[in-house]
């Protein structure tokens, strides 16, 4: 049954399913049919009185209402009488547990302590310092003292005379020394010299520390000599620190010892004038005010007390345990917070009441639930339907994507194809540009051999004089020099075979030192007017290493880069014969060459001073045939030739300019593992 309403007003009508018509409706408002349980109740708010049967409806229900609220009221008030009984009685358990344990600890500590002032007291050293007050004997009874209350680990440890002067003490040389203080006003003093074991806690005259202090009467010949006395800490008793308070209090009922630090020095109940003045005559808790704590009584459970500490009225709220220790005659009290209790009791209340109210929503549901199956149904037979026409339409739609991705692919593939296709044209056609240019290339190398030819001829006529003459070491070193010029006329026509043939990866090792030697020989006539600086840095990229001077003519086993060492030469003479070329007309033309070193690779800088490199050039660099240089005076083959070297040997090379002026070429190898010196000469 569908139950209808609006906000602030009585159901309007019970409608059943959906099998009543507009026609039966109509004809059935304002009129109840037999039974109520098959037509339709006319609204119960109009104009005229209500009918007795729609009275006797309202009341009933009314009365169900009433009754489900009564049931729900017992349901909890009996859950929470319940709960809170069988809270409160695990709670007096575990209190009871506490309270037994921690009497019986303290008991335990009290009376092992006893038994050592017992020895002390019967010990000869302590009865001869009493007897005889001598220096020696008092050196020997504090000595004894100190030992003594050390592996006792009691706070401290002392003897007085029988006029109440302290003679020796185991805190002796400490500044609060107990030696030479008079206690006869103390009352375990006073008990002792009556031949009583004395029992007293209190704050201490000369330390100002609280403690426990227990004496025993010393005994020469009959008679008492004085006291033995030791005093202990009990603050650091199990149980001054637990999570629920815990209170200690004397026989005049003032707690001396509490997990409450607010709470020491309170009584329990008011002091008398008298019973007050008495404790302050025997200093007993010096200056303190030993007003009332706040201790009311909350109400009784069976023989325990539930208490309130403090002036609020809500404050919390504990369940008293109490244990009288007898000797001394002390009183234990644990306080155990009702809160959890408090909270249980009301979680179950909680539980309960939410599981009755949820069964009676659970049978409302039920009921409402039948009138909306029919419904239910056919609002399911819809959503199947349009659920049908959706997955009809996501089919259609995959369709369409699955062919839009075909078409995708299949125009990857294509420009992927036309991609490699269009890189290979593009390395054919500088294939092609580099054979073009050999003509041009063929008359710059012809002016490059020239040099090396002119050297011939003056060494060969030289050495002909000089074979004239029979100075045959002259001659052997020329003809030498003739070998290494034709050698290096050699490397200059590969440059055609540097530049235009393909390049293999090389695995071949070079000495860097050796590389920079013999371009700079080659390049040697060009340096008239021009400062070289050589450096070195050998510091696995540190940037704070000093950085020394390259000397070519020394050994250096360990700079071996990756590279074919012609191929390294030629690279490095097309790098400091373009320094050359831009230092031309400088004032004072400096050209230098740095070798940094790592772990890894190595990084060779040619640098100028000359007018650095334009913007617009940097870009376009390293490209053949591309020059800045006048027409006849270079191809624009030196840099994309070391370039290419530097790639073939898995390194590269980089320009940038120098914010002093000048541009700096930087060339990276990958540096060479060297189990042995190379040989200065390697085969080409």
């Amino acid at each position: 049954m569908v139950v209808e309403s609006l906000p602030g007003r009585l159901p309007s009508r019970i409608v059943r399913g959906s099998g009543a018509t507009p026609a039966s409706r109509e004809q059935d408002d304002g009129q109840l049919r037999a039974g109520g349980d098959g037509g339709t109740i006319a609204p119960l708010c109009h104009n005229g009185p209500l009918s007795l049967l729609e009275s006797a409806t309202v009341m009933r229900r009314f009365t169900v209402v009433f009754l489900l609220a009564v049931a729900l009221s017992a349901v909890c008030a009996l859950t929470w009488r319940i709960a809170w009984e069988r809270g409160v009685d695990a709670l007096r358990q575990q209190a009871a547990v506490r309270a037994d344990r921690t009497a019986s600890a303290l008991k335990d500590t009290l009376d092992r302590y006893e038994s050592l002032a017992y020895l002390l007291a019967n010990h000869p050293l302590v009865k001869d310092a009493l007897e005889h007050s001598t220096p020696e004997n008092a050196t020997r009874a504090n000595r004894y003292l100190q030992d003594a209350n050390r592996h006792a680990q009691a706070n401290v440890t002392y003897v007085i005379r029988a006029d109440g002067l302290c003679v020796a003490a185991s805190n002796w040389d400490q500044s609060d020394s107990f030696v030479g203080s008079n206690y006869q006003f103390r009352p375990y003093f006073v008990d002792a010299m009556k031949g009583e074991v004395g029992r007293f806690f209190g704050i201490g005259t000369v330390s100002r520390e609280p403690g426990y202090y227990l004496s025993e009467p010393v005994h020469r010949d009959g008679r008492i000599v004085g006291a033995a006395v030791i005093k202990l800490n009990l603050e650091w008793f199990p149980g001054t620190d637990a999570s629920e308070p815990l209170i200690v209090a004397d026989n005049h009922g003032v707690i001396f010892l509490s997990s409450v630090s607010a709470w020491k020095y309170r009584a329990l109940a008011p002091l008398p004038a008298s019973l007050a003045a008495a404790i302050e005559k025997t200093r007993q808790y010096a200056s303190q005010p030993m007003t009332q704590l706040p201790f009311s009584i909350v109400r009784r459970v069976d023989d325990a007390q539930i208490v309130r500490i403090g002036d609020e009225r809500f404050g919390p709220h504990y369940l008293v345990t109490r244990r009288t220790l007898g000797t001394p005659d002390w009183q234990l009290i644990t306080l155990s917070s009702v809160t959890p209790v408090l909270d249980d009791a009301r979680n179950a209340t909680a539980a309960a009441g939410f599981g009755f109210v949820s069964l009676c929503l659970l049978g409302f549901y039920w009921r409402t639930r039948r009138a909306r199956v029919r419904e239910m149904m056919r609002s399911r037979a819809m959503l199947q339907a349009a659920y049908a026409e959706l997955n009809e339409r996501v089919a259609e739609r995959t369709a369409d994507l699955s062919a839009a991705n075909a078409r995708l692919q299949t125009e990857v593939s294509e420009r992927t194809r036309a991609e490699n296709e269009l890189r290979a044209a593009h390395d054919e056609l500088v294939q092609t540009s580099k054979l073009a240019a050999l003509g041009q290339m063929a008359a710059g190398i012809t002016h490059e051999l020239n040099q090396p030819l002119a050297a011939l001829r003056a060494f060969s006529d030289n050495t002909r004089v000089l074979l004239e003459r029979g100075d045959q070491t002259a001659a052997r070193e020329n003809l030498e020099a003739i070998s290494a010029l034709t050698e290096r006329m050699g490397k200059i026509t590969n440059q055609l075979k540097l530049f235009v043939g393909r390049a293999q990866p090389r695995t071949a090792k070079a000495p860097v030192a050796r590389a920079v030697r013999n371009a700079l020989n080659v390049l040697q006539k060009r340096f008239q007017g021009v400062a070289l600086d050589l450096t070195l840095r050998e510091a696995d990229g540190s940037a704070d290493a000093p950085r020394k001077r390259l000397e070519l003519d020394a050994e250096h086993p360990a700079l071996v880069a990756y590279c074919d060492d012609l191929r390294l030469e030629q690279a490095l003479i097309n790098l400091i014969g373009n320094a050359l070329d831009a230092v031309v007309g400088a004032a004072d033309p400096r050209i230098g060459i740095d070798v940094d070193a790592t772990l890894a690779t190595f990084s060779i800088t040619v640098r100028d001073n000359g007018p650095g490199i334009p913007d617009d050039v940097l870009p376009r660099l390293f490209e053949p045939f591309f020059t800045t240089k006048g027409m006849g005076q270079g191809l624009g083959l030196g840099l994309a030739i070391a370039s290419s070297i530097a790639r073939d040997c898995g390194g590269s090379l980089v320009a940038r300019n120098l914010p002093e002026g000048g541009a700096a070429f930087v060339l990276t190898l990958r540096r060479a593992i060297v189990t042995s010196a190379p040989s200065e000469t390697s085969s080409h």
